[in-house]
């Protein structure tokens, strides 16, 4: 099946949806249209997107979260440059910003003027929390985190800690998107685009909300998730033999009899104090260190392996770099090769591996990668040339400094042509 035959296949083709956004949030959600089938424009500055060059945690934030996405490069201080974006607006589906509140206002591109400018365009706005007493702070996924319980919960007493992941960076893009979604069937019925807004905070307190609920029915407050007292005995991370570990989880009573069989624990199988979970779950301050101790006789190989038989969960402590190699990843096609090209990392050169898709099927079947995240304004030419712009026009737009144009890489598969992409 070709590309074109595959992307008119998918939910959103024929949708367009312009992007300006940075960072993780907002990307997430041009990123999760764009998989689906949307068209989606990014728009970045003649400098390019900052992220591109990010170091440290924040490399792999813009080779992750751009791919199926065109590049527009464009100075939209400069009107323009406003006049092209509003151009691609007025028959555009969709419009998705994160930035600072009153930053799209001021350049004209706010909800109030665009809606005017196209009725049915639905507008999404990512921020750090939604119109209210806190809507004039500068948020982030670990502000949020440490203000919203999460990194409480995730911390040891004492030690709040923020989550491994860009946790309500991602899923406020993913709120951003199913609002959008949202929009547009309502659309179908009204005919008029509108507003959807997503927050970081109100996407954290979402994450904690059944915390907040565990107390209300209870009556005690949630304890972090460390210091928790555990639903079943048997579910923790044990060390054994090596100085390996794995996560071992025994969370019902056929399961306790099992566990007790495969591993030669007849003594406690047949411990009337213990026969029960909660009766386990009294008991763990003697139990498991019993059990630990039993455990250091076997290699994490050998417990994987008796847990795999008897159908008891398990899990391994993966690196994330170790998910590269993942059979079941491997063997699903939950990976995607990709092609970043130079200036699309720090690395300053293509980077040829894999990407994770988004965690679901359609039919059967995942939702790949058509296009690399793209090189900055690897599409300008080629989209002013839609909106009807000239070959000299561009010219004199590239010399301006008001748009950039990229060459085409050589050997790049996923660019369009060469013609396209030629240098004005």
């Amino acid at each position: 099946m070709s590309d074109t035959q595959s992307t008119q296949s998918l939910p959103y083709s024929g949708l367009r949806v312009i992007e300006m956004t940075h960072m993780v949030m907002g990307p997430t959600c041009g990123m999760v249209l764009a998989d689906l089938g949307a068209e989606v424009i990014k728009i970045e500055p003649i400098s390019g997107d900052s992220t591109r060059t990010l170091r440290g945690s924040g490399a792999g934030f813009f080779g992750t979260f751009n791919r199926n996405k065109k590049s527009l490069a464009v100075d939209v201080k400069d009107p323009r440059g406003i006049e092209i974006v509003h151009k691609l607006l007025a028959n555009a589906d969709i419009f998705s910003e994160n930035f600072k509140s009153g930053s799209m206002d001021k350049l004209g591109l706010g909800y109030g003027a665009l809606s005017k400018l196209n009725p049915r365009l639905i507008y999404v706005s990512h921020k750090g929390f939604l119109p209210g007493p806190y809507d004039h702070r500068t948020a982030l996924d670990e502000v949020v985190q440490m203000m919203g319980g999460l990194a409480y919960m995730t911390g040891p007493e004492g030690r709040p800690l923020r989550a491994g992941t860009s946790v309500n960076d991602i899923m406020g893009g993913m709120f951003g998107a199913i609002g959008a979604m949202a929009a547009l069937a309502q659309r179908e019925r009204t005919g008029r685009g509108q507003e959807v807004q997503s927050a970081l905070f109100e996407n954290n307190v979402f994450l904690v909300a059944q915390h907040m609920m565990q107390y209300a029915v209870t009556g005690h407050a949630a304890a972090p998730m460390p210091n928790r007292i555990s639903a079943w005995a048997v579910y923790d991370v044990f060390s054994v033999r090596d100085g390996e570990q794995i996560f071992l989880a025994v969370v019902s009573d056929t399961q306790w009899a099992l566990f007790c069989e495969a591993f030669r624990l007849d003594d406690l199988k047949a411990d009337e104090r213990i026969a029960t979970n909660n009766q386990r779950v009294q008991a763990r301050d003697w139990l498991l260190p019993r059990l630990r101790q039993h455990m250091e006789a076997f290699s994490a190989a050998e417990i994987s392996a008796i847990f795999e038989r008897i159908g008891l969960p398990y899990a391994p402590i993966t690196k994330p770099q170790d998910l590269f190699d993942d059979p079941h990843l491997l063997a699903t096609g939950g990976l995607a090769d990709v092609t970043l090209p130079p200036d699309a990392s720090g690395a300053g050169k293509p980077v040829s591996t894999r990407t994770a898709l988004l965690p679901l099927t359609l039919d059967g079947e995942r939702l790949r990668v058509r296009a690399a995240p793209p090189a900055l304004g690897q599409d300008t030419r080629a989209l002013l040339s839609q909106l009807g712009y000239s070959d000299d026009e561009l010219r004199q737009l590239v010399d301006a400094g008001v748009v950039g144009c990229q060459h085409r890489e050589a050997g790049d598969a996923s660019s369009p042509s060469a013609n396209e992409l030629a240098s004005a």
